[in-house]
C-alpha cells in the first residue's frame, strides 16, 4: 500500500513538472514570437527612416547640382561678356592702326612724290652748277697764267710767299694776344685771390690763447699745502702715480704747480685736485677713486666736444671715434696753438673761399676740420700726423676727396682738386695770424741755423736754406761735383744726420736741387 502510495506521489509530481515544463514553454514561445514581431516591426521602421532620408539626400543632391549648374553657368556668360568685350576693344584698335597705317601711307606717297621732284630739280641743278664750274675753271686758268706773266712767279711760289707773310704775321699777334691775356689772367687771379683771402679772413675772428705746460691750482689757504702733501708725503706719491703729472709745492701762497708735456693727464689732474679739496678727504684710497671719475668723465666730455665742434662745421655725421679724435685735439697744442681751435678755424676758411669759388663746401669743411687729426694719438703711434690721419680717416670710412685734401696741407703731396688748395691755404692762414702760433725766438732760429749748417757740412753743397718754419730744407748742390745719382744720396745722408742730431715737430723735407745751364751770346 505504501508502494502505491509512493508511486501515486511520483507520478504527481511528474505530471506536475511536465505541466510546469508546457506552461514554460509556452510562455517563452509566446515571448519569442513578440520579440519577432517587435524586431520586425523596427526592421520596418528603420528602412522607412533609411528612405525618407535617401529621398531628402537625393532632393539636396539636386538643389546643390541645379545651384552649381546655375553658378557656372553664370560665370560662363560673365566670362563670355568679358572675352566678347575684349575682342571687341582689340578689334576697334585694330581698325584704328589700320587707318593709321593707311593715312602713314598715303604721307609716304606723298613725300615720296615730292622727294622725286626734288630729285629732278637737283639734278638739273647740278647740270647747272657744274657748266659754271667749268666756267669758272677755264676763267681762273687764263687769269692765273696772266698773273704769272706780269709778277714772274709760278702760281705755287706766290702762294708759298703769300702763306709765310701770313703765318709770320699771324705768330705776331698771336704772341701778342697770348701776353696780354697771361697777364690780365695774373692780375685778375691776383686780385681774386686777395679777394677771397680777405673775405674768408674777415668772417672769422677767432682769438688765439698760448697753451702753457703748466696749470696752476689756487688753494683756498695755505694749511691745504699740508693735507695734499700728505704724512711723510704719501699724498702727493700717491696723486703723481695715478695722473702721471708732476706736483710743484713751494713757496708760492696760495698755489700748486702742475706740470706735465701731456696736458691730458694735466687736466685730470687739476680736476681732480679741485675735487678733493672741495670735499676735504684727502688719502691714496680717495685720490685714486676721484682720479677715476675724473678720467671717465673727461672722456665723456672729450666726445661731447668733439661731436659740438662738428656740428658746429654742419658737418654732424663723422665716425664717432673720429668726433673722439676731434675732442683730444683740444688738449694738443703746436707751437702754443689749440689744435683743435686752428682746425675749426681752417674749415671756416676753406669752406667761405669753397662758397666764394663755387666748388664743394663739404669737401673743404670736413677737410679742414680733420686736417690735424693725426695729431690727437701721434705722440702713441709711429709715424707723422699726416700718415698717421691719413690711415684713421680710411679706417673709419671717410671719401678719398676728403682724404686726399687732407694729406695735401703741408705740400708732401701734390693737390688733385681745388678743395686740397683750399685746405692747403686756409692752414697757412691759420698758422701765420699774428699771435696764433709762438716758438721762444732764440730756439726758433737755432734750429734753422743748424739746419742749414748740416748741410753746408757734406762736400758739393753750394747753399742750403731752412724754409717753412723749419719744415723744409733746400739744397743748391754744384753740379759739376755731383751726380744726379749723388744727389739721390745727399738728400738721404742729410736725412738721417738731421734725425740722429736734432729734436723737431713732424717731419722735415730735404729737397737737392742739381742745375746745368748753357750760356752762349750771340753777337
Amino acid at each position: 500500500m505504501t508502494a502505491i502510495v509512493i508511486v501515486a506521489d511520483a507520478l504527481v509530481v511528474v505530471l506536475a513538472a511536465l505541466a510546469a515544463i508546457w506552461l514554460v514553454g509556452r510562455r517563452a514561445k509566446a515571448r519569442l514570437e513578440k520579440t519577432q514581431l517587435d524586431a520586425e516591426q523596427e526592421a520596418r521602421r528603420v528602412l522607412a527612416a533609411a528612405q525618407q532620408e535617401a529621398e531628402q539626400r537625393l532632393r539636396d543632391a539636386g538643389v546643390a547640382a541645379r545651384e552649381r549648374l546655375l553658378s557656372a553657368r553664370s560665370e560662363f556668360e560673365r566670362e563670355s561678356h568679358e572675352y566678347r568685350q575684349e575682342m571687341l576693344g582689340i578689334e576697334r584698335r585694330l581698325d584704328q592702326r589700320e587707318a593709321a597705317l593707311d593715312e602713314r601711307a598715303r604721307t609716304l606717297d606723298a613725300q615720296e612724290k615730292e622727294t622725286d621732284l626734288r630729285k629732278r630739280q637737283l639734278e638739273e641743278r647740278e647740270s647747272v652748277v657744274a657748266m659754271q664750274e667749268d666756267a669758272l675753271a677755264a676763267a681762273s686758268a687764263e687769269q692765273r697764267a696772266h698773273l704769272e706773266r706780269i709778277a714772274g712767279l709760278t702760281s705755287d711760289q706766290a702762294k708759298a710767299e703769300l702763306m709765310r707773310t701770313m703765318e709770320n704775321e699771324a705768330r705776331i699777334d698771336a704772341a701778342k694776344i697770348v701776353r696780354r691775356i697771361e697777364e690780365e689772367a695774373n692780375q685778375e687771379g691776383n686780385n681774386r685771390a686777395r679777394r677771397l683771402i680777405s673775405l674768408a679772413i674777415q668772417r672769422i675772428a677767432a682769438e688765439h690763447v698760448v697753451e702753457s705746460t703748466v696749470s696752476v691750482v689756487d688753494l683756498p689757504n695755505d694749511e691745504m699745502k699740508g693735507r695734499i702733501i700728505g704724512r711723510e708725503g704719501r699724498n702727493i706719491r700717491a696723486l703723481e702715480t695715478a695722473t702721471g703729472v708732476d706736483l710743484i709745492v713751494d713757496d708760492t701762497p696760495g698755489a700748486v704747480l702742475l706740470s706735465c708735456f701731456d696736458p691730458v693727464r694735466r687736466e685730470v689732474a687739476r680736476l681732480a685736485l679741485a675735487r678733493l679739496m672741495l670735499d676735504g678727504r684727502i688719502h691714496p684710497g680717495r685720490i685714486e677713486e676721484v682720479v677715476s671719475k675724473v678720467q671717465t668723465e673727461l672722456d665723456e666730455k672729450i666726445f661731447r666736444d668733439g661731436e659740438a665742434a662738428a656740428i658746429e662745421l654742419g658737418q654732424p655725421d663723422f665716425h664717432p671715434e673720429i668726433l673722439r679724435l676731434l675732442g683730444r685735439l683740444q688738449f694738443r697744442t703746436s707751437y702754443g696753438q689749440n689744435v683743435l681751435s686752428h682746425s675749426k678755424e681752417v674749415a671756416w676758411l676753406a669752406g667761405h673761399m669753397a662758397t666764394e669759388l663755387g666748388v664743394n663746401v663739404r669737401v673743404a669743411k670736413r677737410a679742414g676740420l680733420v686736417h690735424d687729426i693725426g695729431k690727437a694719438v701721434d705722440r702713441e703711434m709711429e709715424g707723422t700726423h699726416l700718415t698717421i690721419g691719413r690711415d684713421l680717416l680710411k679706417k673709419y670710412g671717410e671719401s678719398d676727396e676728403v682724404i686726399h685734401a687732407m694729406e695735401c696741407h703741408h705740400g708732401d703731396v701734390d693737390p688733385r682738386s681745388v678743395e686740397a688748395v683750399l685746405v692747403t691755404a686756409a692752414d697757412a692762414l691759420s698758422a701765420a695770424r699774428p699771435g696764433a702760433r709762438r716758438e721762444i725766438l732764440e730756439s726758433y732760429l737755432k734750429r734753422l741755423e743748424k739746419l742749414e749748417g748740416i748741410a753746408n757740412e757734406f762736400k758739393g753743397v753750394q747753399k742750403a736754406f731752412a724754409i717753412q718754419a723749419g719744415r723744409e730744407l733746400r739744397i743748391i748742390v754744384e753740379s759739376e761735383k755731383l751726380s744726379d745719382e749723388d744727389a739721390v744720396w745727399l738728400s738721404r745722408d742729410i736725412a738721417k744726420k738731421i734725425e740722429g742730431e736734432l729734436t723737431y715737430p713732424g717731419q722735415i723735407k730735404v729737397t737737392v736741387i742739381r742745375e746745368t745751364r748753357a750760356v752762349e751770346f750771340a753777337r
